[in-house]
């Protein structure tokens, strides 16, 4: 009796273990939107992406993070938007004035294909920001 619970334990702490975290790439919500820049470039409004909040906010509900590369021409940006609540993705994603892409909802080379266009060498998989 005592075997078949020595077992049964190394059993069962094999599969605990062997869980793996989630890569900090692959968490929260995330958008992928082509905004032009917006700010008159002084301290109190510097240049950024439109949607991107300044001054930085510390709500858990609101955007968390955001990354920007500015396109080829500089007249506009393209910025992942990371949030824990996907409530806070709708005003970028139901503007119809700029591209937005959920990654979990639209396929890697349709994003690449749509973003292209404003930056040559945009590739998806090193336009990543991680959030711990």
């Amino acid at each position: 009796m005592t075997n078949r619970l020595a077992v049964l334990l190394l059993v069962l702490s094999g599969v605990v273990c062997g869980q793996r975290r989630v890569d900090p790439k692959n968490s929260y919500n995330r958008g992928i939107c082509v905004v032009p820049m917006v700010g008159k470039g002084t301290t109190d409004d510097p240049k950024r992406p439109q949607y991107a909040p300044w001054p930085a906010t510390q709500d858990p509900n609101g955007i968390t993070g955001f990354f920007f590369q500015p396109s080829d021409d500089g007249s506009l940006a393209i910025v992942e938007f990371v949030s824990r609540n996907r409530a806070a993705l709708l005003p970028m994603l139901n503007d119809k004035t700029i591209k937005s892409f959920e990654e979990t909802r639209q396929s890697k080379a349709n994003i690449e294909a749509a973003i292209k266009p404003f930056r040559k060498d945009f590739d998806l998989s090193k336009f990543r920001m991680v959030m711990p």
